[in-house]
């Protein structure tokens, strides 16, 4: 499961709700010949006015793929288009079925497990297996920054890694990061540099035992893989350090972002909401090397926050108000009628 993970925006659908009216009816104009009848007002129009939503503020709250129009000619039907498929997830449907499988297992077996490790084992232990997992990926990260051709960068990262390696038992703990070093941990690798020369993402993937991922960052991180033995040594192609290394790296992420799946969890498309927030992110990374922004790579991921719209019910329409007209009724006698004396 990866490190990086993907947010941020929620669907918002706003529609204009048509104002219905009703037209008081036509009244004959009597002629003169005609006996003139007492005028009636003729009832108010009565306008119904539904509800409008109004959406959440895009910039705050990025919006996910939605339906982008809904109109209604004059002439047709009601006519709904939606937002096709963006052109970094060619493979959309495939990767939302692998997403949803992979949430399924999540929710049933890996969160669980995650929260017993993070019960189970005390947090200065997590932290540590964490640090001397991180620690071995140091030479490939100073290799990568002499490929970006920062050679300064490339000492520091060994400095940390030689530092962290003896005095820091391991790299058990991170000594490297603290006074008088202050050698921060940098992320670096080969998809970091192939984005750094200009390849581009390529099609965006979500896999399981990999998540959210892309071409440029799967041959980056096989590359990473393949060349950390040789860079540290042996023992590192050993099955157990192979095995265990991916099980302690997986649920120490999973107990690391469970806050942030939760978060995305509450978005209206939480599978766009991921790839969003996975591909700007590691964009921002790389824009960072590039020296176009200024991104922090240690530290709490924070999303912006969810803006709920509530869904209101239309109120029911307003009818206009009865009018009560008392008219007298003239009738003519009978011939011959007298009233009784």
């Amino acid at each position: 499961m990866s490190l990086t993970v993907l947010a941020g925006a929620a669907l918002m659908v706003t529609a204009a709700v048509p104002v219905a009216e009703i037209a008081p009816q036509e009244v004959a104009t009597p002629s003169a010949a005609d006996p003139v009848a007492p005028s009636v007002p003729a009832p108010p129009a009565a306008t119904i006015v539904l509800p409008t939503l109004v959406p959440a503020n895009p910039a705050a709250n990025p919006p996910a793929p939605s339906l982008d129009e809904i109109s209604q000619p004059a002439d047709q039907g009601i006519v709904v288009s939606g937002e096709r498929t963006p052109a970094q997830d060619p493979m959309q449907a495939v990767n939302q079925a692998s997403y949803d499988a992979v949430q399924a297992v999540d929710g049933a077996v890996i969160a669980p497990i995650a929260m017993q490790y993070e019960k189970a084992v005390p947090a200065p232990v997590r932290k540590g297996l964490r640090n001397f997992l991180v620690n071995l990926t140091e030479p490939i990260v100073a290799l990568n920054f002499l490929l970006q051709m920062k050679p300064g960068k490339a000492l520091e990262t060994l400095g940390r890694f030689a530092i962290n390696s003896t005095v820091g038992v391991a790299g058990l703990i991170d000594v490297a990061k603290s006074k008088p070093f202050n050698l921060p941990y940098r992320r670096n690798g080969f998809a970091y540099t192939f984005g750094y020369y200009g390849i581009g993402p390529g099609p965006y993937m979500f896999l399981p035992l990999v998540g959210p991922t892309t071409l440029r960052d799967v041959v980056g991180l096989g590359l990473d893989r393949f060349l950390m033995p040789f860079a540290v040594g042996g023992p590192l192609r050993h099955p157990a350090y192979v095995y265990g290394g991916f099980v302690v790296r997986s649920l120490d992420d999973r107990v690391e972002n469970d806050a942030l799946f939760k978060r995305i969890d509450e978005e209206s498309n939480p599978y766009a909401s991921y790839r969003q927030f996975y591909l700007k992110t590691r964009q921002a990374e790389i824009d960072a090397l590039k020296g176009k922004a200024d991104f922090q790579q240690e530290g709490t991921i924070v999303l912006p926050p969810v803006t709920v719209v509530p869904v209101m019910a239309p109120e029911p329409p307003q009818r206009p108000a009865t009018v009560f007209v008392s008219q007298p009724v003239v009738q003519s006698l009978p011939a011959g009628y007298a009233p009784p004396r």
